[in-house]
């Protein structure tokens, strides 16, 4: 061997779903509905809030680019798989895998600082709603939108420039449905300390940190909450959270049941079920779970699409 890092592999090979075959057009189906509706779903949602000027606000534009950080999110994967399912041998090239790592970090580390974003916007509106205009400019939003992509571009890159070291010389069989970061290293025949260094490092600071940050919001919020003199006020103020906490609850409550608790096995039936939990189930029922409980919305979408008329602002 020479000491240059060098993949001998050109593909990786996925695992394929457990199914049988006289069940594989169904499931396909499903799979196929499920993204569809996630596309549908956010892109009628960031639709609304850019034509609708009701909904030109800073909680609305950090919901927008939530919405289109799902959409991504899920779309990193997806088409792969359903194309994969059509074939006997689920595989992926090697640097199809790598861009698919990348755009894997980017939107999940995106979506975990947005949420961060959100819970402070809606602390800022509960515990200082006088002063909610002047905290929360434009200004200081698109500096929360810029700075949570400008973080996340860079942890993703980090993270596949360094991948892109390792050398892969042997099994090339990733033990998931996509190109996962601590998979891949398992596959590595070159020294892979540095690339673990940084999983341990970031993995505290990206995802540990943020939802401390959110915990640490809503206990303010709750206290706030909790000091209003009407039982219409305390109501009032936990339905303007409530869209919010669903969302959070479902994606730190997805990832601590596929990456913190622990399996026997660590089989098929479990990487099927992060697939979907993670990848499809979150990303598509965000968009319902903000519209359904939220009247602006839905008066946006009487505005927007069944009105000639639609106020819009620059």
């Amino acid at each position: 061997m020479t000491g240059k890092n060098q993949t001998v592999i050109s593909e990786f090979l996925l695992l394929v779903l457990p199914i049988q075959l006289e069940q594989q057009d169904l499931i396909y189906v499903l799979f196929l509905v499920m993204y569809v509706t996630t596309v549908l779903g956010n892109l009628v949602l960031i639709i609304l809030i850019r034509l609708d000027s009701h909904l030109h606000t800073p909680m609305y534009l950090l919901l927008s680019n939530l919405s289109f950080s799902d959409l991504c999110f899920s779309s990193v994967t997806m088409p792969t798989f359903l194309h994969n399912m059509q074939r006997q041998v689920p595989s992926i090239p090697y640097a199809a895998c790598l861009t698919q790592l990348y755009f894997f970090l980017l939107f999940g580390d995106l979506e975990s600082f947005l949420l961060v974003a959100m819970a402070y916007d809606r602390y800022v509106a509960i515990c200082f709603p006088l002063h909610y205009t002047s905290i929360m400019s434009p200004r200081l939003c698109l500096s929360l939108v810029g700075l949570c992509w400008v973080l996340t571009t860079f942890h993703a890159m980090l993270h596949t420039l360094l991948m892109a070291r390792v050398r892969f010389c042997g099994n090339n069989v990733i033990p998931h449905l996509f190109c996962d970061l601590s998979a891949l290293l398992k596959l590595a025949c070159s020294d892979t300390r540095v690339n673990e260094l940084l999983i341990f490092i970031t993995g505290g600071l990206l995802l540990v940190m943020p939802f401390l940050l959110i915990i640490l919001s809503y206990a303010r919020i709750v206290s706030s909450i909790l000091k209003l003199p009407s039982a219409r006020g305390i109501h009032k103020a936990f339905s303007t959270c409530g869209s919010h906490v669903s969302v959070v609850s479902l994606f730190y409550g997805t990832i601590i049941g596929v990456y913190l608790c622990p399996s026997n096995d660590n089989s098929i039936a479990k990487e099927t079920v992060m697939f979907v939990m993670y990848m499809v189930v979150t990303p598509m029922l965000n968009p319902f779970i903000y519209s359904l409980r939220n009247r602006d919305m839905k008066g946006a979408l009487g505005r927007v699409f069944f009105k000639k008329k639609i106020p819009f602002s620059v």
